[in-house]
């Protein structure tokens, strides 16, 4: 790693993002590794050490809280998860569009493995099902996808009971408001006219920040042999900077598309108009590809939306590999989850900014993540309020005024949703 990147990141804090001062936590004994050198060994272990330790509050709650029915509610392609205890508390979350593929997961795998515990052990049943249950049959986004959905039921009903904030459940209020940047697509739009939509969508949220992509990974398009418009990512990143002047953070993701060579060569361009970091630059689970762009640059790079679990984040982290996680709380499997690659960062003095996956109530999930993250990075991913999910929030708008959403205080999810469109939704049978 280049000594000079912490200093490109100070200097970016003036754009938007800062590096809180984070004391170091204890790390425990390892064995050693042989081959390992002997800094690296240290950092594992410490990181090791860290995901040992507990997430949810569970002193909060003095009898057993045991789950007697939890199901998935579906309209249509609209999921819910709602989940009761013996004692009549229910709690309810909202899923990812992803269920409509992932359902049978839910149902045949997970839905038995949760009736009769007690949601008092929810970091230990998390930890049981990834190391212990189905990891070997099923991983990444197709377990985390559904588990997180019932984490989310469990801690709003969780926190309905005990009075507290789904934030205030894993961790203290640091962010009671959080600010966000705005995500841009189009990558395979003609430069004016992606222009033109990210000037658009930075005037409508009144947004401090925004993220842009870079390369030409078409997703979009069936088209095996597109390029993408030629020179755009050239002439793009700095006529943002132009356009937006030095108080816009201004962020940048490849998706991966890059090999080692080509992400150093635009990251170079991203640190001459003084971007805050370089996101997923090549393959995600490319470690050493990763490292090796981060040792070559003093843009801080970014990385962890699509990782599955883990070792991936420890490995980057203790090589020194990144300056910022980015979980995505339902592809990683939850709240209770993210937040432990959040102190596995701050052990190190890095950052976390979780990914936000889009629909739903995803952009709720996230605030209150970010609300408990004392290493929490200065904007986070917005991709818009447009959700056919009817609620009411009373202690919110959540609307974005001034660039930042004023996160829930109520209990749990801190939101009503509105009984009459979870009557629409039907409980799915076994798979």
């Amino acid at each position: 790693m280049k000594s000079t990147r912490r200093k490109f990141l100070s200097k970016a804090g003036s754009a938007g993002l800062t590096m809180p001062f984070l004391a170091q936590l204890s790390s425990g004994a390892e064995t050693p590794v042989s081959g390992v050198h002997p800094d690296i060994e240290a950092r594992q272990a410490k990181l090791k050490e860290i995901l040992r330790q507990p997430v949810l509050k569970r002193e909060l709650f003095t009898s057993p809280v045991i789950i007697k029915s939890l199901e998935l509610l579906r309209s249509g392609n609209s999921f819910l998860c709602r989940v009761r205890s013996n004692d009549g508390a229910e709690g309810i979350s909202v899923a990812h569009s992803g269920m409509k593929q992932l359902y049978p997961i839910f149902l045949n795998n997970l839905q038995p493995f949760f009736l009769g515990k007690d949601a008092r052990d929810l970091d230990l049943i998390l930890e049981k099902i990834y190391i212990y249950g189905f990891n070997f049959r099923f991983n990444g986004i197709a377990l985390g996808l559904p588990l997180a959905t019932i984490e989310f039921a469990i801690l709003d009903l969780l926190g309905r009971i005990a009075g507290r904030s789904l934030g205030q459940l894993v961790g203290e209020i640091h962010h009671p408001e959080v600010a966000v940047y705005v995500a841009t697509e189009w990558r395979e739009r003609p430069l004016e006219e992606t222009f033109e939509r990210i000037k658009e969508a930075v005037a409508q949220y009144d947004a401090k920040a925004l993220k842009i992509k870079v390369g030409y990974l078409m997703f979009m398009t069936t088209d095996m042999n597109a390029a993408g418009p030629q020179g755009k990512t050239e002439r793009l990143i700095p006529l943002l900077r132009e356009t937006f002047g030095s108080e816009m953070a201004l962020y940048a993701d490849a998706n991966g598309y890059y090999d080692v060579k080509e992400a150093i060569r635009v990251g170079k361009l991203l640190e001459q108009s003084k971007y805050a970091y370089f996101e997923e630059p090549v393959r995600y689970d490319d470690f050493e590809a990763i490292k090796q762009v981060a040792d070559a640059l003093d843009i801080p790079i970014a990385n962890g939306e699509q990782d599955q679990s883990f070792v991936n984040f420890r490995w980057l982290l203790a090589h020194d590999g990144l300056e910022i996680v980015q979980p995505d709380s339902y592809y990683f499997g939850g709240l209770i989850r993210s937040v432990k690659v959040g102190r596995m960062a701050a052990a190190f003095g890095k950052t976390i900014v979780p990914h936000m996956s889009g629909g739903g109530l995803g952009f709720l999930y996230n605030i209150h993540l970010v609300s408990a993250l004392p290493n929490a990075g200065a904007h986070h991913e917005f991709k818009g309020l447009d959700t056919q999910v009817r609620f009411e929030c009373k202690t919110s708008p959540l609307k974005v005024k001034g660039g930042k959403l004023k996160v829930p205080t109520g209990p749990g999810s801190g939101v009503e949703i509105d009984p009459d469109f979870i009557k629409q939704h039907h409980p799915v049978n076994t798979y």
